[in-house]
């Protein structure tokens, strides 16, 4: 499609609007307009009072054009009122062509929480709260309170997190097969899985030297997560060896939750349950994402519904203190019915964890290659899957504790974690609301490093890909030379924790 801009706005914000309309939207500078090629146009300007935008939607013959002037405000900066002046004119203009209302409204980011939350950190309380969401952006009123509860449960975990805290997120990106709606980092075949001991032998260094250098900053380790891929993909042995590695070298007295993830049930045996308990391990991730054979099987799951209740029971019966499992609505084939008696069946397990996520579709993804029109910015079966998914969690007496939303995901729907109350995954409110550094290491690995008071973030990201890591990229004078970057961001920013380093 092609986006066409007049004023003061940044294109990928534009970009990223459109897409609430146009998912899976692909945009190009001075592209000749073909016959049914959308054609966005927005204009912009800002004055003493406010900004003003109008935003015309056109396809083939059809054309809309709405306006909107939006005033400054106490709570809005000059970048802000434009942004939301252009996004309000850019959504009456979709929903007046489209004849559809999107949830989200005009939120447009990966952490709808923050807003919620920034607004009651300012004052507000819930009601009003609300009525900015659902006035100034346009959000439905149930996915406003949703957001609600949500920043809440996340304001309550953050308040109970004492200084000087970090976490350790660990990358094991192999698979025992690729589904393909995955865009993640993940290795399959059995070339690239010959990699894995070459790479947990670098990955291990790495490790410990991350663990040192935590140490060295005085820093408190409060969660683990070893995700990927698929870590449970190593063997016993090599499941040993890193979690050795960690307990040898990380200082877990301040621990609050460490999490490994198991995610393919058939990569799942009792013996490396057990042995992840006995080294620590409280929560693990065993995740069917639909409870439908003929559903796996389309996505290229190579396990069966039969060996997720397995994997689950032996879970069970090896003692850990936190199962999560996860589903997906909207996924290829699923009807309502059948995702409604997937998540049926998982309560009736009572994990303590229970994720919602949404079918989102990245570019990379290998059913791009086969289905061209998989996207739906307006999808009301997935929309009551989603509805249901949440009212029976709520009925059955779990809290949301955590959000996030993807681009190009069906029906515009959003990914959320519910929890038995005291049982909520920390890692993943503290890593997805940037409220303490994330040392990261292995491929495709971001270490995201937060000052105390949450106003200054940088990332350092390590080479996307296991080849690439295990090549000259990363070596002792590359580690060295990003740890040096990590100490000056402390010494910078955390005087009193780093005095003397």
């Amino acid at each position: 499609m092609i986006v066409n801009i007049d004023g003061n706005i940044n294109r990928f914000y534009a970009q990223t609007l459109c897409m609430v309309f146009f998912p899976g939207a692909k945009f190009a500078e001075n592209e000749e307009a073909g016959e049914n090629t959308p054609i966005v146009d927005i204009y912009e300007r800002t004055n003493e009072e406010g900004s003003f935008a109008r935003a015309t939607i056109t396809i083939g013959e059809k054309s809309v054009t709405c306006e909107h002037t939006e005033p400054y405000s106490e709570r809005n900066t000059k970048i802000k009122t434009e942004k939301v002046a252009v996004g309000v004119a850019l959504f009456k203009a979709g929903e007046k062509f489209f004849r559809v209302s999107p949830s989200w409204g005009i939120l447009t980011g990966v952490r709808p929480a923050k807003i919620a939350r920034d607004l009651l950190n300012k004052g507000l309380n819930v009601t009003e709260m609300k009525s900015v969401l659902t006035k100034q952006y346009f959000v439905n009123p149930k996915k406003a309170t949703l957001l609600g509860n949500i920043a809440r449960n996340e304001n309550k975990i953050i308040k109970s997190l004492s200084d000087n805290t970090c976490s350790l997120y660990i990358s094991i990106p192999f698979c025992p097969s690729r589904c393909s709606y995955c865009s993640f980092v993940s290795y399959s075949t059995k070339r690239l899985l010959s990699l894995i001991p070459d790479y947990l032998a670098k990955l291990l260094y790495e490790v410990k030297q991350t663990l040192a250098l935590i140490k060295e900053l005085d820093q408190k380790l409060v969660t683990i997560y070893i995700g990927g891929g698929t870590p449970s993909i190593l063997t016993t042995e090599q499941m040993e060896m890193l979690l050795l590695t960690i307990k040898d070298n990380a200082d877990l007295s301040y621990l609050k939750e460490y999490t490994f993830e198991m995610g393919r049930p058939d990569t799942v045996t009792y013996e490396k349950v057990v042995l992840a308990k006995e080294l620590g391990v409280t929560r693990i991730s065993i995740n069917p994402q639909t409870l439908n054979d003929a559903v796996l099987e389309t996505i290229g799951r190579a396990h069966t519904v039969e060996q997720f209740f397995n994997a689950y029971d032996i879970a069970r019966k090896a003692g850990i203190k936190c199962i999560n499992t996860d589903l997906i609505a909207g996924l290829p084939g699923e009807s309502a019915s059948s995702f409604q008696k997937s998540v049926d069946a998982i309560l009736k397990l009572k994990p303590e964890n229970v994720t919602y996520h949404t079918f989102c579709i990245k570019k990379a993804a290998d059913i791009l290659k086969e289905e061209n029109d998989i996207y739906s910015p307006f999808n009301p079966m997935v929309g009551k899957c989603v509805d249901y998914a949440q009212v029976q969690a709520k009925n059955e007496g779990y809290v949301p504790y955590y959000m996030y939303r993807q681009k190009n995901t069906v029906g515009n729907y959003e990914n959320v974690g519910y929890s038995v109350p005291g049982f909520e995954g920390l890692y993943n409110v503290y890593m997805m609301e940037e409220i303490h550094s994330v040392f990261a290491c292995g491929a495709g690995a971001v270490t995201k490093l937060v000052s105390p008071e949450r106003d200054a973030i940088k990332r350092m990201f390590m080479p996307k890909y296991p080849f690439e890591y295990l090549s000259d990229k990363v070596n002792e004078e590359q580690l060295q030379q990003n740890f040096n970057e990590y100490r000056e961001f402390y010494r910078v920013h955390f005087n009193n924790a780093t005095e003397g380093i």
